[in-house]
């Protein structure tokens, strides 16, 4: 299983936010970039990035931070955020970020996600957030009726290889993450790779989620807050 740190950008700053509110936004680090290479630094080979001005105004914000960090670490970048066009995951991809993920697109224009996929493979992924089972869109603001395994079969069936599932409710709250989602995921889109975000505390939750067989976890609030040690989490992983 893989590691995936992140940082979460707004107005240019490292944030956290607490079940995807933004009225709880608040600053966690002085610099994406230090920040990447303390997390290089400890050993990881993925960073998870996401924009979320872009993900707010439905277009790119802060590239220019991520673009950096890609050509500037050994990290691979997995960026999500307002990338809603072709030509947004073509910049990207030539400029170095190692995997894109859509949307609020793969909601509104499944087609542009095939498109996607079939001209770069499993440098594409989807992003499924939800709350209550029912997906959101646009940072998470747009409430759907879409039930979140719904759209993941859709997705496994246009050829998307890696889905990243947040449970909403879960996001920056440390209390674990909701197992039976993933393992509802795994079960019903046995040939895609699932990333586990939201909830993450400590090491016993990483030795869940890779007992469970998840692709990848996403980590965020627990290591700014300390409650996991990413060289533990990464040694644990790879030892698995």
């Amino acid at each position: 299983m893989i590691i995936l740190p992140a940082i979460d950008i707004k107005d240019r700053t490292p944030v956290r936010l607490y079940q995807g509110e933004f009225d709880t936004v608040h600053q966690v680090a002085e610099s994406a970039m230090e920040t990447a290479r303390q997390f290089a630094a400890a050993g990881a080979e993925w960073i998870h990035m996401v924009d979320l001005d872009g993900a707010c105004e439905g277009h790119p914000v802060n590239d220019d931070i991520f673009i950096e960090i890609a050509r500037a670490t050994s990290l691979k970048v997995e960026l999500g955020g307002g990338i809603r066009t072709m030509a947004d995951i073509d910049r990207y991809l030539s400029a170095g970020i190692s995997r894109v993920i859509l949307g609020s697109v793969a909601l509104h224009d499944p087609v542009l996600v095939r498109h996607a996929v079939e001209k770069y493979g499993d440098a594409i992924a989807v992003g499924i957030d939800a709350k209550n089972g029912y997906v959101r869109g646009g940072g998470w603001l747009e409430a759907t009726d879409v039930d979140f395994t719904t759209l993941a079969t859709a997705m496994a069936a246009a050829g998307v290889q890696t889905i990243i599932y947040t449970d909403i409710s879960k996001d920056g709250t440390l209390t674990g993450p909701t197992l039976r989602d993933y393992e509802q995921l795994i079960s019903t889109c046995p040939s895609v790779n699932i990333i586990a975000s939201g909830g993450i505390r400590d090491i016993r939750d990483i030795e869940d989620l890779q007992d469970a067989g998840l692709y990848g976890a996403i980590c965020g609030k627990s290591l700014y807050e300390g409650t996991l040690s990413l060289a533990e989490a990464l040694r644990l992983t790879k030892e698995g």
